[in-house]
């Protein structure tokens, strides 16, 4: 995401980034998730897991496209609110979601959220942070927006996953801690949605900055491959998918790391 040009005197709003990439061509982020079956499932997983036996009033999807993870969300709160930066992906929601019309569907920067301080109590930000080179002012934006005793579940794509351990570990290359754009080339340009790994230990210092800890941590789509999902059946993946979120949570091993993280005492 890229902040505005500053003018001299800017407006409230030019503080903020502008996340409408996904406004401009033809991203229909539910046409993405074809084939991708198993790390859907993977993830409703690793938030059922995190979620067992709580309850909340208000639940915010941060940067949920569409709605998939909001019908899952119902289940664990009275409200749930999709806050989505593309009115293009708010208006493939109003389909997608429309047997959930208690879904509120909102036009809502993640860094801006139009919520009062401390108003909710559970927030969710997945598959966002890999748009997000630095999520400061995000973090920030959540912690004032999330209740003292509030809970919320991150998600980010791991740069430093099991594979990409063992390639720098052969090269004796040091794992970096900074954002790395894992775009091609041709595709690093302005107008482009951006494309990071982040690493898992840099970010819990970043939520640690904001006033956030993190509290319980698994490791998601551990499985996640092309050839393994022709051949595997998709239940035998997720029996082993929900072993391994646990089992291999302390060495981020997976492609995507998920963060169960509260307000710090």
């Amino acid at each position: 995401m890229n902040k505005k040009n500053k003018q001299k005197k800017p407006s409230s709003s030019d503080k903020h980034k502008k996340a409408d990439q996904y406004d401009s061509g033809n991203y229909n982020y539910l046409e993405y998730w074809d084939g991708r079956d198993y790390e859907h499932a993977a993830e409703e997983l690793a938030i059922k897991r995190l979620l067992k036996g709580k309850h909340f009033k208000q639940a915010v999807d941060i940067g949920g496209g569409y709605g998939r993870l909001c019908i899952l969300l119902e289940q664990y709160a009275d409200k749930v609110t999709l806050a989505e930066p593309s009115k293009q992906q708010l208006e493939i929601a109003k389909v997608y979601l429309k047997d959930h019309p208690e879904i509120s569907q909102k036009l809502m920067q993640a860094d801006d959220l139009k919520f009062k301080k401390g108003t909710i109590d559970l927030i969710t930000m997945i598959r966002v942070m890999h748009h997000l080179p630095d999520p400061s002012s995000e973090f920030a934006e959540v912690a004032r927006a999330l209740g003292e005793t509030g809970t919320f579940i991150l998600e980010i794509a791991n740069y430093a996953h099991g594979r990409n351990r063992i390639k720098h570990m052969l090269k004796m290359q040091k794992m970096p801690t900074e954002p790395i754009d894992i775009r091609s080339p041709e595709n690093k340009r302005d107008d482009e949605v951006a494309f990071v790994n982040h690493n898992p230990k840099t970010v819990i210092k970043q939520l640690a900055h904001a006033g956030l800890k993190v509290d319980r941590v698994l490791s998601v789509s551990n499985l996640r491959s092309p050839t393994l999902k022709k051949v595997v059946p998709q239940s035998i993946m997720l029996s082993a998918e929900t072993f391994l979120q646990l089992a291999l949570a302390k060495t981020y091993f997976g492609p995507s790391v998920f963060f169960l993280i509260k307000k710090a005492g």
